[in-house]
């Protein structure tokens, strides 16, 4: 599992520079960003985790980018470059509020499942954001109710969650919701660096 932290520790870890691990970041490589925004501590508070958002690295070695496959809120499912989450966040000249860690399976999953994963996220591009699924969740935590069912529409851990699943690799999760926690508690996944 990779390592419970909380958000003293998650300030503690030395940030690494982009630039000085962007060539070892590969496709599959999950993200998780522990944001200081209203929304992101709204998630945080209800999944009851550090953690607000996870995305997977989609490394384009035509263009030489590395890009994010992630549902955001209120946009709904795209491919942003990483680079905009450091110095660009969504058009304001600077960077994101908050921490940022990357994350690997160990064992590494197989290039061909890792190809499978990122093609089914490819193919879930345009659809919504699931934006009332956060109130859903509370309120099944609330009363103990699991999810009775799935729709077409994503929060970011769902999508990172179906594209794994589509490429064979399962996350255990409760049956209440599937949250960023959920899939940084599963024992293959490990830390690798703290970014900025």
């Amino acid at each position: 599992m990779a390592e419970p932290l909380s958000i003293p520790e998650l300030n503690s870890r030395t940030p690494v520079p982009y630039q000085e691990i962007r060539d070892s970041l590969r496709t599959g490589d999950m993200v998780f960003w522990s944001g200081t925004y209203f929304f992101s501590k709204a998630i945080r508070m209800v999944t009851q985790s550090v953690w607000s958002h996870v995305g997977m690295i989609y490394k384009d070695e035509f263009l030489d980018r590395i890009f994010i496959l992630e549902s955001e809120t209120m946009i709904g499912v795209r491919l942003a470059p990483l680079s905009k989450y450091l110095k660009d966040y969504h058009g304001r000249r600077r960077p994101y509020r908050g921490r940022m860690f990357v994350a690997r399976l160990d064992p590494e999953a197989a290039e061909e499942a890792l190809k499978k994963a990122i093609s089914f996220g490819m193919d879930q591009l345009t659809k919504p954001y699931d934006n009332w699924e956060i109130l859903r969740i509370a309120i099944r935590i609330l009363l103990g109710l699991g999810r009775k069912s799935r729709d077409r529409k994503y929060i970011c851990s769902e999508l990172v969650y179906e594209a794994f699943h589509k490429a064979g690799v399962e996350f255990a999760y409760n049956n209440r919701s599937i949250s960023p926690d959920d899939l940084w508690k599963d024992p293959r996944v490990k830390v690798r660096f703290r970014i900025h």
